[in-house]
């Protein structure tokens, strides 16, 4: 199975390249480091660092809370965080700067995974979510580099996609020293898949552990003191093809009752931001551009977020998030980035990616789910027009969240135990 799985990856590449050049035509950033995907960078030649890998934005920004704290336990260790996307890629430059290495993970080819490995040399790793690599996996276990899968969650939809590779899944996962899971759900497809029960546990979900920077309440004060501190506000963050006409489309039903209303949308993809700008002109919006223009102003209806890093502070500022990939069937994104900010969070109907936050979220009074525009529009007229409803579900997030905190902790011990075990690392 190996066998097949690495060759349909070589056979795969020049259409992943292909892919890739697709999406530099619109963000250019996709053109540069392409020797890296294979492999190919200067070794920073570091005495055996800890790597942590997470995909991209969302999975970055959840391992934040547990490298800082790695960072502090570990501080005579140096660190090399990889991502596979250009976006991933900036927040981590941004956050970090020259605290770290910063590389492209590469394709999960073995002569790219061993050119990879023989330049950064780690001494363990930390993999965010479920980014199961089998070559990447097997490489670690045969160097001896103990692999924790942290935050790690699976849907039933990607259980059921990991069927026709189902023993290499689980001899990728029979890899790892620990698979730290978000939830009892994601265990238990997690066990279904192949992982060692015996090297699994429920950790909770880093997510949880999003540091709100003590300067949020300020900035938010002064953006909408420049907007119109009374004027209706909402974000819809994270949108895809096909979601933003939805979303602009639902806008424009809720300035018929708030005429004043701004929106605050942010396009999941770079490449997508110039779009969904002459997608709001098209239907008439003012429309402002975060790069081109800095803050909406008093007369802007539409204000596109078009720079990686500042959903947070945009989600203090808002009344009301709207978390898309709802809509679309991708499963949805992130609903606690705007839960810890303490504000009331609408969902379309797919949230299988994070479906267990989403519904403890909605049961906790904190969160509503819409089923098309027509509805969105209703919803955000109603909560427009109920700020003690939004300050009710805005405390109910908060609150959730407060008793869910706690998956750094955990996630530390089971990495401590990996890095140090009391027995043979592997089975």
């Amino acid at each position: 199975m190996r066998t097949l799985y690495t060759l349909v990856m070589y056979l795969m590449t020049p259409v992943i390249l292909f892919r890739l050049a697709w999406r530099g035509l619109r963000y250019r950033e996709y053109f540069s480091r392409w020797r890296e995907r294979f492999g190919y960078f200067v070794s920073p030649e570091l005495d055996r660092p800890i790597l942590v890998h997470a995909v991209s934005v969302g999975e970055f920004n959840a391992a934040v809370p547990l490298i800082e704290a790695l960072m502090q336990r570990y501080a005579e260790r140096r660190f090399v965080i990889t991502t596979i996307t250009p976006t991933g890629s900036e927040r981590v430059r941004a956050q970090f700067g020259d605290r770290v290495f910063h590389v492209y993970l590469p394709y999960d080819l073995p002569t790219a995974v061993r050119r990879f490995l023989d330049r950064i040399r780690p001494s363990f790793a930390v993999v965010m979510e479920t980014e199961i690599w089998p070559n990447l996996f097997i490489a670690c276990r045969e160097r001896g580099v103990p692999i924790v899968l942290a935050n790690a969650r699976l849907s039933q939809r990607s259980l059921l996609r990991y069927r026709p590779v189902a023993s290499l899944a689980r001899r990728a996962l029979r890899c790892c020293a620990f698979v730290a899971a978000q939830s009892q759900t994601d265990a238990r497809r997690l066990l279904r898949l192949g992982a060692d029960p015996q090297r699994l546990s429920v950790a909770g979900n880093l997510k949880f552990e999003l540091a709100v920077p003590e300067s949020l309440a300020s900035e938010r004060d002064a953006l909408r003191a420049l907007w119109g501190a009374a004027r209706p506000v909402w974000i819809a963050a994270s949108t895809h093809d096909g979601e933003d006409e939805l979303v602009l489309r639902a806008h424009i039903r809720l300035l018929r009752m708030h005429p004043d209303a701004l929106l605050l949308i942010a396009p999941r993809h770079p490449e997508r931001f110039r779009s969904v700008l002459a997608l709001s002109q098209q239907l008439g919006l003012a429309c402002r551009v975060r790069t081109q223009h800095g803050q909406p102003q008093a007369d802007t209806q539409c204000f596109v977020i078009d720079t990686m890093g500042e959903l947070l502070g945009y989600f203090g500022a808002s009344d009301v998030a709207f978390v898309a990939g709802s809509f679309a069937p991708i499963g949805g994104h992130n609903v606690l980035e705007p839960a810890v900010v303490g504000r009331p969070v609408i969902v379309g109907p797919h949230t299988f990616n994070f479906s267990e936050v989403t519904e403890a979220l909605i049961e906790a009074g904190a969160a509503v789910r819409v089923e098309d525009s027509a509805e969105l529009a209703a919803t955000l007229e109603r909560l427009m027009g109920d700020p003690d409803t939004r300050t009710a579900m805005g405390r109910a997030a908060l609150a959730l969240v407060g008793r869910e905190r706690g998956a750094v902790d955990r996630t530390m011990a089971i990495v401590a135990d990996a890095m140090h075990p009391k027995s043979a690392p592997f089975s």
